[in-house]
């Protein structure tokens, strides 16, 4: 009943909520939906702080490239709570409202959360190369006090990043109410506008979207990456394999981003309503891929994080 809800409304009419339409008739699927949902972002929660406390306590973790961890998995907790509570509270609803002040308050921290991630796995490519390009200036290059720095600044840039883009948004009168998505997404809200005020958001998808968004990162992460296989080339075999174990995960988490992000931009601009509902759920991949995945393949990949968590679970299966 929901997506019957019309889509034009005057311009003069004051438009407090927005109405969600991909959410279909699942009542007596509804509980089994909700419970999926609680136990993955349950999941999600413990895997990403069992390795912030794991890092935490452990002094011999207390290096560079694990402080950009704890803030790859903050960043984690932070991006599934920007999409989880929300998707939760409406498989339960009836109505799959959603008020304006807070549809726009997911739309900031989703955003927030991608921009966080790409900045930090554009940092950590850095400290990669720096580690394994320039490994006896490294502990001069990276020091604790600058990467404090750099993540304070990475988190400072998103915010008004994405403050600055929102504003844009927030100024637009909405003709419509009707999202086509089962969360709050900037460019179907955006689409959601009046006619004539849709002008602004091709400049703001090639200002924030593209170029600061994916080009500038990704160039330079791409450097970076040729810069260690060129001197992977000429190393020791135990350089390669230091080298291969440390990057590999980067690798994995920055390819499987990339493309959620790739998908997103792509799919929000062109006609994908031949599979909406795989649409849908390829939208959430970057929320609900990558919180789970990023603890995962780091704790069991690094050898430093992997013996920690070994140590820990063995200390409190002792005490038991």
């Amino acid at each position: 009943q929901c997506c019957s809800t019309t889509n034009t409304y005057s311009t003069t009419t004051k438009i407090r909520s927005f109405v969600f339409a991909m959410y279909g008739n699942t009542d007596h699927l509804k509980y089994l939906f909700f419970t999926l949902a609680l136990l993955f972002y349950i999941s999600v929660i413990f895997a990403n702080t069992l390795l912030i406390v794991i890092i935490y306590v452990n002094r011999n973790l207390h290096e560079p490239m694990y402080l950009f961890l704890c803030n790859l998995f903050v960043n984690e907790i932070y991006g599934s709570t920007s999409l989880m509570p929300c998707l939760m509270v409406q498989i339960l609803s009836d109505t799959h409202e959603i008020s304006v002040f807070f549809c726009f308050i997911q739309i900031f921290n989703i955003h927030t959360y991608v921009a966080v991630e790409l900045g930090t796995l554009t940092i950590m490519a850095y400290d990669r190369y720096a580690c394994i390009c320039k490994p006896l200036h490294y502990n001069t290059i990276i020091t604790i006090r600058k990467v404090q720095i750099v993540i304070l600044v990475i988190w400072v840039v998103s915010f008004v990043e994405v403050g600055v883009l929102l504003s844009f948004t927030i100024r637009l009168k909405r003709c419509g109410t009707v999202i086509y998505n089962v969360y709050c997404d900037h460019q179907l809200v955006v689409e959601l506008s009046c006619l004539s005020d849709r002008t602004v958001s091709p400049i703001n998808d090639l200002i924030f979207g593209l170029i600061f968004g994916v080009v500038v990162p990704v160039s330079y992460i791409t450097y970076s990456y040729i810069k260690i296989l060129s001197v992977c080339l000429k190393a020791s075999t135990e350089t390669k394999i230091k080298a291969f174990d440390t990057c590999t995960p980067h690798l994995i988490s920055l390819i499987s981003f990339v493309f959620a992000c790739f998908y997103s931009l792509i799919s929000q601009r062109f006609n994908m309503s031949l599979f909406p509902y795989l649409g849908v759920v390829l939208s959430m991949y970057v929320m609900i891929v990558q919180p789970l995945q990023n603890p995962i393949i780091y704790g069991l990949k690094l050898s430093k994080v992997r013996c920690a968590c070994k140590n820990l679970l063995t200390l409190k299966t002792s005490q038991l």
